[in-house]
């Protein structure tokens, strides 16, 4: 029998890196005066406040008591100035006691939520924030309640950063090198794992360890230019994939993977070299997962990409099913572990419906709202049709309605001009816009997934570069958008579009932390989720 498991919180506490630091006062709870925390100065009338012991790190956290379930008296917030156009990183870790309420993040706005089900340790909820103006803005927590709220319940706060007074690690600030973050994921044994980087001279540089288990951790790191090697390590000697759930890793530094995996035994080192010493000359310094690209551009990179993620492990249709039920649920918007489908999802309010993961797959429906299945964004129809490795490769089949997929059909996504059939969401399905150099049937997704989309279609375009040329006559709809190369791929119209939608909608979380399942799931990654100045690199002239 394997050995029991003590759930530890996090250890190692490292604050994420801002471009600018706007300095929250008292961020770690350690400074308190008759009962209060200072500098702390909104507390609303149905939470109350006390120092506790049960901190992540230091001595103090703050014990905030929750004594009501109205929503608009559950304030904990303070003042911090920013300036015009600066970015910062916020973030706090709480501590659930019986999984009755929730914590929102504020961040001159209400932000992300915690997960309350993640009781008896720690988590980190965190919001990377933009200034539009210079000036002051408020930065702290609201209490929601959820199902099985009693009237009053405690949860913890700690390391509310960047702060000015240390909280633990590196402590709050700028990294003015090369800052990154380690995005790990824990199995069913988090505490059998640790890592460590260490620089040229063996020196350790970072490290971690003492996890919770089935739990995600987003250590940020500073490094110097140098070379360094990136070392985890299982003291079972299992790895953290996938005997025994379902783990992974990915450092990233200056916004590219240096090291990401999940199977391996005992331990795993990745090399890596940060600043004037890496790299061969290309436009980006690629190691790890990606070294062999390293110094390549043009069509010959994308050959190259090619090899790495080509061969992935072929997954039945079924098994989307099971992907979308752990790594398929709303945790960016909404947060209420519904599915998360790209065209009904509203990102800046209420959701039209909300579909329920497992129970509300298709199945046959008659309307919007009637259950979800699995879109195939680049339609299966232009590879033809249910083959193997296409037709179940992860990284462009989303869920979405079913009713709004058949809408959709096989027609090329484009800009619409005149609509002739519109989501709840907003995604339309018309003919297309003048000016986009295409005059016939195009369906439009939100902005908000338009550059998720294009990125995928990048990704098929190199996956399947050695049969992607075949693919033109297809279907009509097909050879619309597809020019028969194996190296552009696209028709001009469609690749300036989805260049503009790549540059558009920009990389975000929910796609990283997709990409990451993703190879879990099958094995491979999509290398302009990545590295999405690879696109630029390939398909820029």
């Amino acid at each position: 029998m394997r050995k029991s498991i003590t759930m530890l919180s996090a250890l190692i506490g490292m604050s994420l890196s801002a471009q600018v630091s706007a300095q929250v006062e008292n961020g770690n709870f350690e400074s308190w005066s008759g009962g209060t925390p200072d500098n702390w100065t909104t507390i609303d009338s149905g939470i109350s406040v006390a120092e506790s012991s049960n901190s992540y790190d230091g001595a103090s956290s703050a014990a905030i008591s929750v004594n009501t379930g109205s929503q608009s008296s559950t304030d904990f917030r303070q003042s911090v100035s920013v300036s015009a156009g600066q970015s910062y990183t916020f973030s706090t870790w709480v501590y659930h006691t019986e999984g009755g309420v929730r914590a929102r993040l504020y961040v001159d706005g209400y932000q992300g939520y915690s997960t309350p089900t993640l009781t008896g340790q720690w988590q980190q909820v965190s919001y990377n924030y933009t200034a539009g103006s210079t000036g002051n803005i408020e930065v702290g927590l609201r209490f929601y309640d959820v199902s099985g709220f009693d009237g009053s319940e405690v949860v913890y706060v700690d390391v509310f950063e960047p702060t000015s007074t240390g909280g633990g690690g590196t402590g709050g600030g700028s990294c003015s090198t090369n800052g990154g973050e380690l995005e790990l994921t824990t199995d069913n044994y988090g505490g059998e794992t640790s890592w460590q980087i260490t620089d040229s001279s063996s020196q350790t540089v970072a490290s971690g360890g003492s996890y919770a288990s089935n739990t995600t951790y987003n250590e940020a790191v500073c490094l110097d230019d140098g070379d360094y090697t990136f070392t985890i390590t299982d003291a079972y000697g299992d790895g953290i994939c996938c005997s025994y759930g379902y783990g992974s890793y990915n450092l990233i530094v200056n916004g590219s993977s240096v090291a990401s995996g999940d199977s391996f035994g005992s331990s795993e080192s990745t090399a890596f070299t940060l600043g004037s010493g890496g790299g061969t000359g290309g436009g980006s310094d690629l190691s790890g997962y990606y070294a062999s690209a390293d110094g390549l551009t043009g069509y010959a990179l994308k050959s190259e990409l090619h090899n790495i993620i080509d061969s992935h492990s072929t997954q039945s249709y079924s098994a989307l099913w099971s992907f979308y039920l752990s790594y398929g649920r709303d945790t960016y918007y909404e947060n209420d572990g519904s599915i998360l489908d790209i065209y009904s999802e509203n990102p800046t309010g209420g959701d039209p419906f909300n579909f329920t993961a497992g129970s509300d797959q298709c199945g046959s429906y008659s309307g919007e709202s009637d259950c979800y299945n699995r879109e195939h964004a680049f339609p299966r129809s232009w590879f033809g049709g249910a083959v193997s490795p296409m037709n179940t490769d992860v990284h462009h089949i989303f869920p979405t309605d079913g009713y709004v997929n058949a809408r959709r059909s096989s027609y090329p996504y484009g800009e619409v001009g005149s609509a002739s059939y519109t989501s709840s969401n907003g995604s339309r399905l018309g003919s297309a816009a003048s000016g986009l150099g295409y005059s016939g049937t195009v369906f439009e997704p939100i902005d908000e997934f338009k550059g998720d989309i294009a990125r995928a279609y990048f990704y098929m375009a190199t996956r399947y570069e050695d049969v992607v040329a075949g693919w033109e006559n297809q279907s009509s709809y097909g050879d619309a958008a597809l020019n028969g190369t194996s190296n552009q791929v696209f028709e001009n119209w469609f690749l300036n579009m989805l260049l503009s939608w790549h540059a558009q909608d920009p990389v975000s979380q929910k796609e990283i932390d997709r990409n990451d399942a993703a190879y879990s799931f099958q094995g491979n990654r999509n290398p302009f989720v990545d590295h999405p100045e690879l696109v630029g690199e390939i398909w820029g002239n």
